[in-house]
């Protein structure tokens, strides 16, 4: 049985998820701009904050860099959270720097601490630590990441770190609580959004990457998705993919307006 993408003349789905592949990326200018500011935090190893709403490509951007980086010169770890205690943390911590995660908080910070040193001073390839859907991470967890940034009675920064989250992980920094931290952050970014120009550029992009062709969907069912999607890629993906089943139901070879409008209501749910 043809599928969707098929029908249209494409050769993979370009706006599933399992489709998107790093080289392929559309870069917009929040793609540029996250990714020239993780370029300036590796080489001054500071903290760096990067917030969005939800579906803006952060983590996405984050695995695309890491696949540039030079496994020789830097160590990239990648860790997502949800609630989690301080134990929990330190323990999943330790499972990604290769150490024990054995006796309580102190044994495990300090076991954290020294192989940090030792990523940075012997083998010359210091830590990247990602934390991601750091909107969840609670004040005891923030302030010992704090903490870990300590060495040489804080004169001295070790490794990067990079924390990713919703809007309101800002608000949460902007607390008195956290101002040692918030005072520490080299890089701050919040995402934009496409922009009106984007959106289209962002469509036509990922259905050449796919094979297809640019006329698959007309002038008018492109200003309805620029003004159904907010601009968001992930809303826009969502759209796309259904409207290419109402098209094939439809036994259109072009999306329009209407199939848009169709997709656009699927996704009010």
């Amino acid at each position: 049985m043809i599928s969707p993408p098929a029908f249209l003349g494409l050769t993979y789905n370009p706006f599933s998820k399992q489709g998107a592949s790093t080289k392929d990326c559309f870069q917009s200018r929040d793609f540029k701009e996250m990714t020239g500011a993780l370029g300036h935090l590796v080489k001054a190893r500071g903290i760096g904050v990067f917030t969005s709403p939800p579906g803006n490509g952060k983590t996405f951007i984050i695995r695309a860099f890491a696949q540039g980086l030079n496994k020789n010169l830097y160590n990239m770890s990648y860790i997502c959270l949800a609630t989690v205690s301080i134990a929990e943390f330190y323990k999943q911590l330790c499972d990604l720097l290769g150490v024990p995660a054995r006796g309580g908080k102190p044994r495990m910070f300090k076991a954290i601490q020294e192989q940090i040193w030792y990523l940075y001073k012997e083998k010359g390839a210091p830590l990247i630590l990602v934390v991601d859907e750091a909107q969840y991470l609670n004040t005891a967890i923030l302030n010992d990441l704090k903490m870990l940034m300590n060495y040489e009675y804080d004169s001295l920064n070790c490794f990067t770190l990079v924390l990713c989250g919703e809007s309101y992980l800002n608000s949460t920094l902007r607390k008195p609580v956290h101002e040692a931290l918030r005072q520490r952050v080299t890089v701050h970014y919040e995402f934009q959004g496409l922009s009106d120009e984007e959106v289209p550029q962002y469509v036509r992009h990922k259905i050449r990457c796919a094979g297809g062709s640019e006329q698959i969907i007309d002038e008018a069912a492109m200003s309805a998705l620029n003004s159904m999607s907010q601009h968001n890629p992930r809303v826009i993906d969502n759209i796309m993919t259904d409207a290419m089943m109402i098209a094939m139901q439809q036994d259109k070879h072009t999306i329009d307006a209407g199939v848009i409008m169709a997709a656009t209501n699927n996704q009010s749910f």
